[in-house]
């Protein structure tokens, strides 16, 4: 194996063994959860999964449940908790090292060797991907499917004078391509930027471009058959959630977990991804437009339309545009390797370096320059070990806890919060009641959006009232399950939502809790008026605490805290004499 693969491999999976930092909840509820659940019998299903139309595909989940199914069968799932979060985090780390080791072949095919070591560098030491890349997100595993695809397009037929047929690698490219796209459908934007470029370009040789149209078409449907195929066993029922995922993405319904400016990629997207290379970036960009090289040229306008396209949507975050990231580094070593070979006149210092050949060393960046890029080293540490790593820590807090003595738990916190049973993986709560969280189902079948609430939303307006409301007056020591702790978003729920609407439009649906036996929040609950006197009133104390005070906004302050009810003696006489 290559001495940079290698390396990569290695990086990203002690990355991803060491992460302590919460990012995405989809990386718990829309990857590992979805696994667990299916491989042990119980674990948490959001509304994607248990929708009447599901938008969520068992595909990316699937590739964690050969990891549960594993320890499952050896009984290590009990004998070591711990190998079922570690041994998902060594299978996404090598996915995410693909990254790192096709993007150097994808330099190649753009620009040549003289840039692959510099492109390898910002992608080892690049800040997002030590964020997002090595994390079970279906965006990360979506940009190592994307930048092989690219390494296979036909980068020589768009150059040539006389394009020669590129079969063979157009169906490598397809089969990544379709991947990506079956992974994550809004992937197939950068494709048909690509392969819409690809058939113009033979728009002349009519047996050729109908041979590609034919192979593409046949691996396309090959893939959203087999998609079908894998969904409608997993949900047992005719499914195809590409569709679902897409009408879901381009309705009104979307917004409800946020809406940016039109400007946000631009103002936000690219600098979080870029961070200190982005000024390399809009050079490289610069230079590939000034000098007329048709490839940059190309995958810049790849860069152009996608963003161009995801920018229309209302809900933009930043993950969404990970797949462009390796395309973005190209640019940035394009420009640092320019800047390295000019002399301190602005002249080329002799031969241009898009015509030179060379080796992963010496690394043709300036100091001046490396001193900046390495700025964002610090902050990948910061992300990677310090950042909001409470939520992650309290699991294992937990996990830790005697089955007599956690005998419940709620937890009072913006829904997802935390990881669920992939990380806590205790059978004995999962019992509908025993461990539960607020909801925030979106909502679905109503007209008038912008007045609904969740009931995050509904617990958030008023915590206290809530409590007094929804809980009973005195703890039963006995902890029993919560009647109705949160909504199951299915189609009894939908008509309930339609109901409120036309009539009291109280989002409030009458949740009911029994008082659990740990209470799990922010400490920012902690601030609202009576909610310390309240939860000391019930004999509870705090058992735990981590992360930051000061990290997090709004109702995510305070660090994450563990309260425990702990009866006085004299209560616990009376209840034993009773």
């Amino acid at each position: 194996m290559h001495m940079g693969s290698l390396l990569a491999i290695c990086f990203r999976v002690v990355l991803a063994l060491c992460n302590l930092s919460f990012f995405q909840p989809d990386e718990y509820f829309q990857a590992l959860e979805p696994a667990h659940h299916l491989v042990f019998g119980y674990g948490h299903l959001t509304w994607e999964w248990t929708n009447p139309g599901p938008l969520r595909s068992i595909l990316y989940p699937a590739l964690n449940v050969p990891c549960f199914w594993f320890l499952k069968a050896f009984g290590w799932d009990t004998r070591f908790p711990w190998l079922l979060i570690a041994v998902p985090r060594v299978v996404h780390g090598a996915l995410a090292a693909l990254t790192d080791i096709w993007v150097c072949q994808l330099t190649r095919k753009v620009l040549n060797d003289a840039f692959v070591s510099t492109t390898y560098f910002l992608s080892l030491t690049s800040f997002f991907h030590a964020l997002s890349l090595s994390r079970s997100l279906s965006n990360s595993f979506e940009t190592s499917l994307t930048t092989i695809a690219l390494s296979y397009f036909p980068w020589d037929s768009i150059t040539s004078s006389r394009p020669v047929s590129p079969r063979v690698d157009v169906r490598h490219c397809a089969v990544f391509a379709a991947l990506a796209c079956i992974l994550r459908p809004t992937n197939a934007i950068i494709w048909v930027y690509m392969f819409g470029a690809l058939l113009w370009r033979f728009r002349g040789q009519k047996c050729t471009l109908l041979v590609l149209i034919r192979d593409c078409m046949t691996i396309g449907l090959f893939a959203l058959l087999s998609l079908f195929a894998l969904d409608s066993v997993y949900y047992g029922k005719p499914t195809l959630t590409l569709l679902n995922f897409l009408w879901f993405n381009a309705s009104s319904v979307s917004l409800f977990y946020g809406s940016s400016p039109w400007h946000y990629y631009l103002s936000q997207g690219l600098p979080i991804l870029c961070t200190t290379a982005l000024p390399f970036v809009f050079h490289g960009m610069w230079l590939a437009v000034k000098n007329a090289e048709p490839k940059p040229k190309m995958l810049l306008g790849c860069i152009v339309w996608t963003v161009g396209v995801y920018s229309i949507a209302g809900h933009k975050e930043w993950r969404f545009l990970h797949p462009l990231l390796p395309m973005l580094h190209i640019f940035a070593s394009r420009s640092l390797v320019e800047l390295y070979h000019r002399r301190p006149t602005g002249e080329p210092n002799g031969k241009p370096p898009h015509h030179a050949k060379s080796s992963f060393s010496p690394l043709p960046i300036r100091s001046s320059h490396l001193y900046l890029l390495l700025i964002s080293v610090p902050a990948s540490v910061f992300v990677v070990f310090f950042h909001c790593t409470g939520q992650i820590k309290v699991m294992s807090y937990l996990r830790s806890q005697p089955p007599d003595e956690l005998a419940s738990v709620g937890f009072l916190m913006p829904c997802h919060s935390t990881p669920w049973q992939a990380y806590l993986h205790r059978p004995e709560l999962a019992q509908p009641g025993i461990m539960w969280a607020l909801g925030c189902e979106p909502p679905l079948g109503v007209q008038n959006q912008v007045k609904y609430k969740d009931q995050t939303d509904v617990f958030f307006e008023s915590p206290l009232l809530y409590m007094t409301n929804h809980f009973p007056l005195a703890v039963d020591p006995a902890y029993p399950p919560s009647p109705f702790s949160v909504s199951t978003p299915n189609a009894q729920f939908i008509k309930r939502l339609q109901e409120v609407e036309l009539t009291s439009q109280s989002w409030d649906l009458g949740w009911t809790h029994e008082w659990p036996r740990h209470i799990v929040l922010f400490g920012a609950l902690l601030q609202e008026p009576g909610m310390l006197d309240l939860l000391r009133g019930n004999e509870y104390a705090e058992v735990w605490k981590g992360g930051w005070e000061w990290e997090g906004e709004g109702k995510r302050k305070g660090g994450v805290r563990v309260w425990k009810h702990r009866p006085s003696v004299a209560q616990h006489r009376q209840d034993v004499e009773h």
